[in-house]
């Protein structure tokens, strides 16, 4: 008995073993193919060969000199960093919320947030550009059109730079419209909603008993004590804001504003894609992703693996 048991644990190993390596397989050769392309030439892009002649580094160069993509790598640098400042902001603070403090109608709101994770982003794409367009509610900001009217008004440039200041003006081309929709999410205020919740109420009340505050256990002893969900939700929230195409290709009609990934389609021309810079450029594009999940990776999987889900 005790042979034969061994012997199904190896079977069941084994094909357990070969379905691992199988996807991985699966799931790197997309990326193989695009590491390969871009080495190439235009040429060896058409013919699909698999593997270029002469590897063509140059494409880096070219790609990056090309169509202003370092702006464009600027840009998103920019625009991600202040996506996760605040999305850890509004992330920790909604989260502790949930997770530590027993206010009416806590559940309730918790389940509508959660609700909102069922409805796809397709349903909500057109209310949002419409919202930061202004043309749902007033929005605060800079009438850029009066701003800009006001760089030649001569004597009355003063009043006329306040009177650009206002309501109901179009967020359109602006860092607010690129950042502001992604400083929170419903995943990450659920992912630490659930951690928050397993801490022992004792650390709660031996805080307590020191004159701490929710503010200061938050800072003091819940936020050291919980790297491993918080660069879970940094590294979610870095792919999301950096990967965006959708988004800020609806929001943007000036170049010169958008991100990289948007900045990828200044390879696809009249003629036809330059497939080999483009590949080159959404090489570059992926490497400060790779470099993040590296540094972050024993944190990402205690986050996943720690993180249960306590009601």
């Amino acid at each position: 008995m005790a042979k034969s048991s061994r012997i199904t644990r190896a079977i069941g190993q084994f094909i357990l073993y070969f379905l691992l390596t199988f996807g991985a397989v699966v799931a790197m050769i997309p990326l193989f193919w695009m590491v390969s392309t871009s080495l190439m030439t235009i040429g060896e892009t058409i013919n699909r060969q698999l593997l270029p002649n002469t590897p063509q580094f140059i494409n880096y160069a070219e790609a990056w000199g090309q169509s202003r993509f370092e702006r464009y790598f600027l840009n998103s640098i920019i625009i991600t960093t202040i996506t996760l400042i605040g999305l850890m902001i509004s992330s920790v603070l909604a989260g502790y919320a949930f997770g530590r403090i027993k206010f009416p109608g806590s559940n309730i709101i918790f389940a509508i947030l959660l609700a909102t994770m069922m409805i796809p982003e397709s349903v909500t794409v057109l209310p949002n550009q419409l919202l930061v367009r202004g043309l749902i509610i007033p929005l605060p900001g800079v009438d850029q059109r009066a701003f800009d009217i006001c760089i030649g008004d001569g004597g009355q440039w003063l009043a006329c730079q306040l009177s650009s200041f206002g309501m109901g003006v179009s967020w359109i081309n602006s860092l607010t419209a690129l950042t502001l929709p992604f400083m929170a999410s419903a995943f990450s205020i659920f992912l630490l909603r659930q951690f928050f919740a397993q801490i022992p109420d004792e650390l709660w009340d031996a805080a307590r008993m020191d004159g701490a505050g929710h503010m200061r256990f938050l800072l003091q002893i819940v936020l050291p004590i919980s790297k491993a969900p918080l660069m879970t939700v940094f590294l979610f929230g870095f792919i999301g804001s950096w990967n965006a195409f959708m988004w800020p290709l609806l929001v943007t009609t000036k170049d010169v504003k958008r991100p990289i990934m948007v900045g990828l389609w200044s390879f696809v021309t009249e003629a036809g894609p330059q497939t080999h810079l483009l590949m080159a450029g959404a090489v570059i594009a992926l490497i400060p992703i790779l470099i993040i999940y590296f540094l972050t990776q024993k944190q990402f999987t205690q986050g996943i693996a720690t993180t249960g889900l306590k009601g």
